[in-house]
């Protein structure tokens, strides 16, 4: 057996399961062990009750006490047994869904518990832990252990047990870096790297064993964009716009005055798309600086030339809350600009006739999700392309433009601050504007950060905001408690019961999250905007763009799941009105660093300080393997996070590229968009 073996030749796979790798694209040796796990977990340390970090995961070693017993409800069960530790120290332990136990957890027998612990009173509660014997467990405590995402038919064990199976091949993979290189780069040999991904000895190992694989990626990634000539060099305007009156009416009709920040981009906007060359550029504006208002004014530049532009934003949400602001505009102003909405979830007659209006060009504007790449999607005459809060059409974006035959000019809206030279990676030779200026009518948001005991005193102030004609949004990590292995989240499905129950008549609570539909979610979101709902629980789903003037209040629940920008980017759905609004960050986490974040976060609002220490605080890369929403698709690198050893693969490219040529590229998935 070698690295180019089929899967189905590893012990212990037989049909069926091949056939499960097979749909998981995974068909070789190598395939296998090029699929990373998708976090890691850290076997703890046995301690007894006294010792035990609450709302933390915990191995406890007990004797119990008493038999199980069960209560069921509904189509639910819960198996409670208790049990003493060494010194007496009582633990409750209780189990979900899972009535076979009652036969396994008898009096007087012996476990090690590994779970979170929740302190309720005086007492201890650990839910769902797994049970290990203490002489199995003595083996693998203190060492790391993989997590794979599961596929259909295809269990995270599973992989691990067959990763273990071919795991020795890795000696096999060759090393285009000569030792000494890697001694001046501080990697890791190659095939050292990749055993120690998967089974890793310590943190230590781990760090190092990520850190060349995601030298790899990059170097491949970078290798591609520098061998694209469309994406490095200036590529001429065919067809000069010429300036329009419509802009400075347009501004005139505005309600309220654009910031400096503003005209001098939409000033950089002019000048681009009437210049010599297309426009491939950056803006790079803080939450609430008024990127959407920049994007129409550059739309309408586009159709007062009779040409046709297109606003692509990340979720079906946003995309529609954008169709009906330039709606709106259009009708208040007067504009030249015909809007059209495609997503990829529209009923099929509607998608039909917007192709239709697209293809003949009767409306010049289109806004949508990624649809708008899709095959079938005709442009009369594409000129101009916005792309919104998303580094994801970056590189791709040009080359998926170039499939279609078009090559419109590229503006590209980011929340997040950016270096230029990690930029110019991202979207090629691009050009970069700043606004970093908010407008003069915003009242800075108030932050606090606070523990889950505050959690009463909070929902009053919502009730207080709400009984004062004001809306609130409640994030949770989770959008239900079988979503992951952890009761210690909230989740919007039973918190939104919780909020329900705990308001009665006196608050209308409703919840939105992303396994809704998309004329589901859309409705709520509307129903939210028109002051049907004064609270809305959500998960990150309404994270970019969603603009509710009436919402003053945001509470963040388990704040320590979130990434500082991220908690920013929440945060920016808040203070969009003429009144005071609020942040509430809760956390119970003990973590110095955690708690280092929030800090920062409830201390500024600046969101381009945020993401800089965002970035520092988190190092180069977290361990864990977890990535961004909406980045490149990487396996494992963050091009933000890891800028360092992009940085590396940058500085030592020309040493490299010669070695480069003719070698597999396999470390991204480049069709996705």
């Amino acid at each position: 057996m070698n690295l180019k073996s089929d899967i189905s030749s590893v012990k212990g796979v037989g049909a069926k399961t091949a056939e499960a790798f097979y749909k998981a694209n995974i068909k070789t040796v190598e395939d296998l062990i090029r699929r990373f796990p998708r976090t890691y977990e850290k076997f703890e340390n046995i301690v007894c009750v006294k010792d035990i970090l609450v709302n933390e995961r915990n191995a406890v070693f007990a004797c119990l006490y008493t038999d199980a017993k069960i209560i069921r409800y509904s189509n639910k069960s819960v198996v409670t047994v208790y049990a003493k530790d060494v010194n007496g120290d009582v633990l409750e332990v209780k189990f979900f869904n899972a009535p076979y136990l009652l036969k396994t957890l008898k009096k007087g027998s012996f476990y090690v518990f590994r779970g979170f612990v929740k302190k309720i009173g005086e007492k201890y509660s650990m839910s769902q832990p797994k049970m290990y014997k203490k002489e199995d467990y003595l083996k693998i405590e203190g060492k790391i252990g993989p997590i794979y995402s599961q596929a259909k038919d295809l269990s995270g064990n599973k992989i691990e047990k067959t990763v273990k199976e071919v795991i020795d091949l890795t000696r096999y993979i060759d090393d285009y870096l000569f030792d000494s290189e890697i001694d001046d780069l501080k990697l890791y040999p190659l095939a050292e790297s990749f055993r120690s991904i998967h089974f890793p000895k310590d943190d230590n190992e781990l760090y190092f064993a990520r850190r060349r694989l995601v030298f790899e990626e990059f170097l491949d990634f970078y290798h591609m964009i520098r061998s694209d000539e469309a994406l490095s060099l200036r590529i001429e305007n065919d067809k000069p716009f010429i300036e329009v009156a419509d802009l400075r009416l347009f501004e005139e009709k505005l309600p309220y005055k654009l910031t400096n920040a503003q005209k001098e981009t939409i000033k950089d906007i002019v000048n681009d798309m009437t210049g010599p060359y297309l426009m491939n550029r950056l803006i790079q504006g803080d939450v609430g600086s008024g990127k959407t208002v920049v994007a129409i004014m550059a739309l309408l530049l586009c159709a007062a030339n009779n040409a046709q532009g297109a606003l692509m934003a990340p979720t079906e949400v946003l995309a529609v809350q954008h169709f009906v602001n330039v709606k709106k505009f259009c009708e208040e102003c007067g504009l030249c600009i015909k809007p059209v909405l495609l997503t990829g979830k529209m009923p099929a007659k509607a998608k039909k006739e917007a192709l239709s209006l697209i293809k003949s060009g009767e409306c010049n504007v289109v806004i949508g999700t990624h649809a708008l790449f899709e095959e079938g999607v005709e442009f009369n005459d594409l000129k101009l392309a916005i792309t919104d809060e998303q580094h994801r059409f970056g590189v791709n974006q040009r080359e998926a433009f170039r499939d279609k035959g078009l090559m419109p000019h590229l503006l590209v809206m980011s929340a997040t601050p950016i270096p230029r030279t990690l930029a110019m990676v991202m979207y090629g030779n691009v050009d970069i504007s700043i606004m970093n200026e908010l407008p003069k009518n915003r009242i800075p948001i108030k932050n606090a950060v606070v523990a889950g005991s505050y959690m009463k005193k909070s929902l009053e102030f919502i009730e207080k905001e709400v009984a004062a004609g004001h809306q609130a949004y409640v994030i949770c990590p989770m959008i239900d408690e079988s979503e992951e292995d952890n009761f210690n989240l909230k989740n919007v499905t039973s918190f939104t019961e919780e909020l329900k129950e705990y308001y009665g008549e006196r608050v209308r609570v409703t919840c939105l999250h992303g396994k809704m539909k998309a004329d589901e979610k859309n409705r709520i979101m509307e129903n939210f905007k028109a002051g049907n709902f004064d609270v809305l629980v959500s998960t990150t789903v309404i994270e970019v763009g969603v603009d509710v003037p009436n919402a003053t209040v945001m509470l963040i629940e388990n704040a320590e799941r979130f990434g500082l920008s991220q908690l920013h980017q929440l945060r920016g759905r808040v203070g969009r009105g003429d009144a005071q609004s609020y942040c509430i960050l809760m956390s119970d986490s003990k973590n110095e660093e955690t708690i280092k974040r929030l800090k920062v976060l409830n201390e500024t609002n600046d969101g381009f300080l945020i993401a800089k220490k965002d970035i520092e605080l988190r190092g180069p890369g977290e361990l864990n393997g977890l990535r961004q929403s909406g980045e490149l698709s990487f396996a494992l690198g963050d091009i933000l996070n890891d800028s360092d050893v992009l940085m590396s693969v940058i500085d030592n490219y020309e040493n490299l590229k010669e070695r480069l040529i003719g070698r597999e590229v396999r470390a991204i998935d480049f069709r996705t968009i």
